[in-house]
């Protein structure tokens, strides 16, 4: 009796089964922005401080991180977290950036708003504007560091639109050495700071590149993380989960696990066949194309080759894209260019025209 008990108990429950505490969460692929997992990932959601990653984006991209900021009495208005700077002392801007991502400083928000932006709510509206620059529909930024303030308001995002955004941000070279720092020393010209990354995924999971860390009493818990494996580049987003860390780990080796990258195209043997207009030029692609995909999707990928047939082109112009298609669903563009063949030849030829020219006269 016993062992069919047991028999039935394997049979009935299944061999994995992963249940995440999140109130919103969701998966996406860095490369092409394909969900690969969502649980109310539309909702409305205060975000507390995972709202530095717009913070420390606009700055890279506003600004010299090697500037040198003089901190003001901004700094007095910030509560919570910080580093701890004080009025009148000299600091990069690069340092206040990492004093926001490792240590979440709310008094380094402040500092890198007023000195990029010339005022904070300057700052906040670039924040709003990138955010819809990015496709971030149900956002809205009142700050640069995401606690709410006496009326219980706050910056509010969804899971789906702070992926995109931390997808986004891992496109930029210096963010993403930022966010992957696991200890920062900095100088002031007062100080030396010590500082150890918050993100405990760069020390307790091997695959983690970066990620920033967010908690409120009204918010909760919030967590991003990035993490890369073979070619695989992911990132997840919880919002009110008390149980992040694991669920991040969990999600991550599932995923990991269930997909893999795998090369699509191959820019040496890129061919177009049947094609005529260009047929006197070589048309090429800059890199090799790779897909994030589940071993039964490989089928079901194609490509739709689409050229413009330009009257004028140069060598090096754009001349078309190449849509890679999961069924009707398009995962990812990568442009054509075109290289002239003769394109010495030509250049010669003027060359030789002008000369004539000359010669003539």
């Amino acid at each position: 009796m016993k062992k069919l008990l047991l028999f039935l108990l394997l049979f009935l429950v299944p061999g994995k089964v992963l249940a995440y505490s999140a109130r919103n969460m969701i998966a996406m692929d860095m490369d092409t922005k394909r969900v690969l997992y969502e649980s109310n990932v539309n909702d409305p959601h205060l975000i507390a401080s995972i709202t530095k990653i717009m913070t420390a984006v606009v700055a890279l991209e506003l600004a010299d991180i090697e500037s040198e900021v003089t901190i003001t009495d901004v700094v007095l208005k910030s509560f919570g977290s910080g580093i701890y700077v004080e009025i009148g002392e000299k600091i990069k801007l690069k340092d206040l950036l990492y004093g926001l991502m490792l240590r979440s400083g709310n008094d380094a928000a402040l500092a890198i708003a007023e000195y990029v932006g010339r005022d904070v709510d300057t700052f906040v509206e670039y924040m709003n504007t990138k955010a819809k620059e990015i496709g971030m529909k149900n956002t809205k930024f009142i700050n640069p560091h995401g606690l709410e303030n006496n009326k219980g308001e706050g910056n509010i995002s969804t899971a789906y639109d702070m992926a995109l955004l931390s997808s986004y941000a891992m496109q930029n070279e210096q963010y993403r050495e930022i966010v992957g720092t696991k200890h920062y020393v900095a100088k002031s010209d007062k100080k030396t700071y010590s500082w150890t990354n918050k993100n405990k995924l760069l020390t307790s999971y091997e695959y983690t590149t970066g990620g920033k860390t967010g908690f409120t009493e009204k918010a909760r818990r919030t967590l991003v993380s990035n993490a890369s494996r073979d070619g695989a580049n992911i990132t997840i987003v919880t919002l009110n989960d008390p149980n992040d860390w694991e669920d991040h780990k969990d999600l991550y080796n599932d995923l990991f696990h269930e997909y893999k990258s795998e090369k699509i195209i191959d820019k040496n043997h890129f061919r177009i066949d049947g094609e005529s207009y260009y047929k006197n030029e070589n048309l090429f692609l800059k890199e090799d194309v790779s897909i994030l995909l589940k071993n039964d999707e490989k089928n079901d990928i194609s490509l739709d080759i689409q050229l413009q047939k330009k009257e004028e082109y140069e060598d090096g112009d754009v001349v078309g894209k190449v849509q890679i298609k999961l069924k009707e669903n398009v995962l990812k563009e990568v442009p054509v260019y075109v290289s002239l063949k003769n394109s010495s030849e030509k250049k010669q030829n003027l060359f030789q025209k002008i000369l004539g020219w000359f010669r003539h006269d």
